[in-house]
C-alpha cells in the first residue's frame, strides 16, 4: 500500500515522474483493443489520466495530456511506420521521425483536452458531476478528432466494447455513446472519497451496474427486421503483394487472378466482391475485362463488385476516383469520399511532390468522390459503401447506413503489413454494423476478410496473408437503429449541458 500511495502522489504531482505514469497509462489503452482485448485496461488508463489531473493547473495539465497521447498513438498506430517504410519507401531513420511528428501531433488533442479540464471545467463540489463533465469532454474531443484535418477517428474508447455488455448501447448513441460510459465509469471507480462511506459506494456501484445491466439487456432488443432472402457471397482475397500490386509487369497476372479465382466459385452464389482497387487500371481501359467477367458472371446468376480507380473527365481536367462498382452493362459506381493523406492524395502537394519516395506513391492522386451519393444497387438490395478507411467515420457511416439493406466494405490492408492494424480496422467494422443492425460484407486484398451480422459478430473469416476465397451468406436488414434515426445528436445535447454545468460550477467554486 505504502508503494501505492507513493505512485498516486508521483501521478497527482507536477514533474516527470506523474509525466512518465501518464505515458505508461496510455499504452495501456492500446491493450484494451483488438487483439490484446484486456478492455479493464481501457478504464484503468482513464482512471489513471484523470486522477493524475486532479491538482494540476495550466501548462502541467497540457504537459500532462500530451503524454498520456503519446503513449496511446505510438503504441495504438505503431503500424504507420511500416505504412511509411515498408511501403513509402522511406529510410528507417525518416520513417522514424514522420512516424514520431505524427504522434505528437496527434497527442496534442489529448493535451488540449487536459488544458480544457483543468483550466476551465473541472469542478471542485462532487465526483459526479466532475465525472460526467470529463467523460462529456473526452467524447467531444474523439468527435473533433473525427473531422479535424480531414480526421484520424482511430482508437475510441468505445471500441474496446464491442463484445462487452456495453454493446447493446451501440445501436441507441453508437460508439461515442459506449465511449462516454467507459469514461464517466472510469471516472467514478477512481474517487476514493466515494469508497469510503457504505452509503456513496452502494450507490456509485447500483449506478454502474444499472448502466452496464441495462447494456446487457439491451443485446437482446433486433433494432432491425430481416428483409428478404438471405444472399450467398464470396469474397476474392487474392493477396497481391503491395509492391507488385501497379507493377505493370505484373497486372496482367493480376487480373488473372481475380477472374479465375471468381470463376472458380458456385454457381449458386449471388455476389462475388473484389477488394478496393483489385483492378489495378483505369476504368476506362479496364471496362472491357472488367465488363467480360462480370457477363460470364451474371450468366449464373451472379453479380460482380470490385474496386477500380474511375477516371473521369471534368471540364478537359482528368479526374481520377477510388471506386467501387456494381460490375454489368450498366455499372453502378461509387466514388470514395474519405481519403486517407498521402496514400491517396498529397497535403500541399505543389512543395511536397518529389522530396521523397513517400510522397510520390502510386495512386496518390485520388479526387475526392461527392459527400452525398447512393447506396450501390445489387442483387435487388441497396448496400451502403465503404473503402477502406471510410468505415472508421461513425457519423459517415450511418449516412449512408440509413438508405440501405447491407453493408458492404472493401479494403486493401496491405499498407498495414503484419500488424495490429488490420485488427483494429476489423474492430471498427464490427461497430458499424452493431451500430446500424446491418450485416457487413468486409473484403480485402490480404486480411481480414469476413462476414459481420448486425450485432458485430463475426459469422465467417479466412486467415491473413493467403490466396483465399470466403464464401457465406448474408441477410440484408430493415428498419433504423435509434443511432440511425436520431445520429449523435441525443448525446451532443446532453454533453453540451454537462459541459454548461461545468463551466458555471467552476466559477462558483472560485468565488
Amino acid at each position: 500500500m505504502p508503494l501505492a500511495h507513493e505512485l498516486l502522489d508521483w501521478l497527482r504531482a507536477p514533474g516527470w515522474r506523474g509525466h512518465l505514469l501518464a505515458l505508461i497509462a496510455g499504452a495501456l489503452t492500446t491493450l484494451s483493443f483488438t487483439p490484446f482485448d484486456i478492455w479493464p485496461l481501457g478504464l484503468l488508463s482513464i482512471a489513471l489520466l484523470y486522477q493524475g489531473l486532479q491538482r494540476l493547473e495550466g501548462r502541467q495539465a497540457l504537459w500532462r495530456g500530451w503524454c498520456w497521447g503519446l503513449g496511446l498513438f505510438l503504441s495504438g498506430v505503431s503500424w504507420i511506420y511500416i505504412s511509411i517504410h515498408v511501403h513509402g519507401y522511406a529510410a528507417p531513420a525518416l520513417a522514424a521521425l514522420l512516424t514520431g511528428g505524427l504522434v505528437a501531433g496527434l497527442a496534442l488533442i489529448p493535451a488540449l483536452t487536459a488544458w480544457l479540464w483543468a483550466r476551465w471545467l473541472r469542478p471542485q463540489s462532487g465526483p459526479w458531476l466532475a465525472s460526467l463533465g470529463f467523460a462529456a469532454l473526452w467524447v467531444g474531443q474523439e468527435f473533433f478528432r473525427s473531422w479535424f484535418l480531414t480526421g484520424f477517428p482511430w482508437l475510441y474508447q468505445g471500441y474496446a466494447h464491442t463484445d462487452t455488455w456495453l454493446a447493446g448501447w451501440a445501436p441507441i448513441g453508437g460508439v461515442w455513446l459506449l465511449s462516454f460510459i467507459t469514461v464517466f465509469s472510469a471516472c467514478l471507480l477512481s474517487h476514493g472519497g466515494l469508497w469510503r462511506r457504505w452509503k456513496n459506494a452502494l450507490a456509485m456501484i447500483a449506478a454502474l451496474l444499472g448502466i452496464w445491466g441495462a447494456g446487457g439487456l439491451l443485446t437482446g432488443i433486433e433494432w432491425t427486421r430481416p428483409a428478404g432472402e438471405p444472399l450467398s457471397v464470396a469474397l476474392i482475397q487474392a493477396n497481391i503483394e503491395q509492391s507488385r500490386k501497379w507493377d505493370p509487369a505484373h497486372i496482367d497476372h493480376t487480373l488473372a487472378t481475380f477472374r479465375d479465382m471468381s470463376y472458380a466459385q458456385r454457381r449458386d452464389t449471388d455476389l462475388i466482391v473484389w477488394p478496393e482497387t483489385a483492378v489495378p487500371v483505369l476504368s476506362s481501359s479496364a471496362m472491357p475485362f472488367v465488363q467480360g467477367v462480370a457477363a460470364n458472371l451474371a450468366s449464373q446468376g451472379t453479380t460482380l463488385i470490385t474496386g477500380i480507380p474511375v477516371d473521369e473527365d471534368d471540364q478537359g481536367q482528368l479526374r481520377i476516383y477510388n471506386g467501387i462498382m456494381v460490375a454489368g452493362s450498366k455499372p453502378d459506381t461509387y466514388l470514395k469520399h474519405k481519403l486517407v493523406p498521402f496514400g491517396e492524395y498529397v497535403p500541399l502537394e505543389q512543395w511536397l511532390r518529389g522530396m521523397i519516395a513517400f510522397f510520390d506513391l502510386p495512386m496518390s492522386s485520388f479526387s475526392r468522390g461527392p459527400l452525398e451519393q447512393d447506396p450501390l444497387q445489387a442483387a435487388g438490395y441497396q448496400l451502403a459503401p465503404f473503402i477502406c478507411y471510410e468505415t472508421v467515420y461513425p457519423d459517415f457511416a450511418a449516412r449512408l447506413a440509413r438508405r440501405s439493406q447491407l453493408l458492404i466494405t472493401i479494403s486493401n490492408d496491405s499498407w498495414f503489413g503484419e500488424s495490429i492494424g488490420p485488427l483494429q480496422h476489423l474492430q471498427m467494422a464490427r461497430m458499424r454494423a452493431l451500430e446500424s443492425g446491418r450485416w457487413m460484407i468486409r473484403g480485402t486484398n490480404n486480411g481480414v476478410t469476413a462476414l459481420i451480422d448486425h450485432q458485430g459478430r463475426i459469422t465467417a473469416r479466412i486467415p491473413q496473408f493467403q490466396q483465399l476465397a470466403l464464401h457465406g451468406w448474408v441477410q440484408p436488414r430493415d428498419g433504423q437503429t435509434p443511432w440511425l434515426r436520431w445520429g449523435n445528436w441525443p448525446l451532443g445535447t446532453l454533453m453540451g449541458a454537462i459541459l454548461l454545468l461545468c463551466l458555471v460550477q467552476r466559477r462558483n467554486d472560485r468565488r
